[in-house]
């Protein structure tokens, strides 16, 4: 095969995985846009049994939303959370540690040599150069090559605190532009500088302030004027 036709077509290759992603997150946006004004429905008797599938749809959708980068799917919970009242709240909880969890795993058992190929193929030579430094060390060896490799400021603490950093990222408001909760979970994964162990336990203390506010206050918050 003539060498210089490879690049061309991985270059193309690469291209097209690109679009393919931008258009699963555009999708996913409108999807996440389009559950949420669904919702919006007067709760009746006679509605019940329609609200009862409504619900399970949403919750199957929110947990595969949720865990896809740069998709508020945090957006159809809260919405379910809002209008239901504090009985759904242990639903919706549930199905938050699924998804970002499901995420989590998913890039811990993403192949590093398939994440480098792809920023290669897109032309990101530098970041795949970098991924490619960190493979075959294990936690403790990765923490200290980017330890070694940080500015000496405040990256190093924040790496050194990555659990409580991770967990603050989680609850910024507006962390949608960092690849939302999905986002931050797939990079915990794919980083492998966190325990699984830690993590689910980090994330079910992470996600629990607005639940258990809403546990504790819902019946009060439901009745605010908007």
């Amino acid at each position: 095969m003539n060498p210089s036709v490879m690049p061309a077509n991985r270059r193309v290759a690469g291209l097209v995985k690109l679009a393919c992603l931008v258009a699963i997150v555009v999708v996913g946006n409108l999807l996440t846009r389009g559950i949420v004004d669904g919702l919006d429905m007067t709760i009746r008797p006679t509605t019940e049994p329609m609200l009862h599938r409504i619900i399970m749809t949403s919750m199957a959708a929110y947990i595969l939303l949720m865990a896809i980068p740069f998709v508020p799917g945090v957006e159809i919970g809260l919405a379910l959370m809002m209008i239901l009242g504090p009985k759904i709240v242990p639903l919706v909880y549930g199905c938050t540690l699924i998804a970002l969890t499901l995420a989590f795993l998913v890039g811990r058992l993403l192949p590093e040599a398939t994440i480098t190929r792809f920023l290669r193929d897109v032309r990101l030579v530098k970041a795949a150069g970098f991924l490619e430094s960190f493979q075959g060390l294990d936690a403790d060896q990765r923490l200290a090559r980017l330890m070694e490799k940080s500015p000496r400021r405040l990256v190093p603490w924040l790496l050194r605190h990555r659990y409580l950093t991770l967990m603050l990222a989680i609850n910024l408001p507006g962390n949608v532009v960092l690849g939302g909760g999905g986002g931050l979970a797939l990079m915990a994964g794919m980083s492998k500088l966190f325990s699984f162990h830690r993590y689910l336990l980090m994330l079910a203390v992470a996600i629990s302030p607005i639940p258990l506010l809403l546990m504790v206050f819902g019946d009060r918050i439901a009745n605010w004027p908007i």
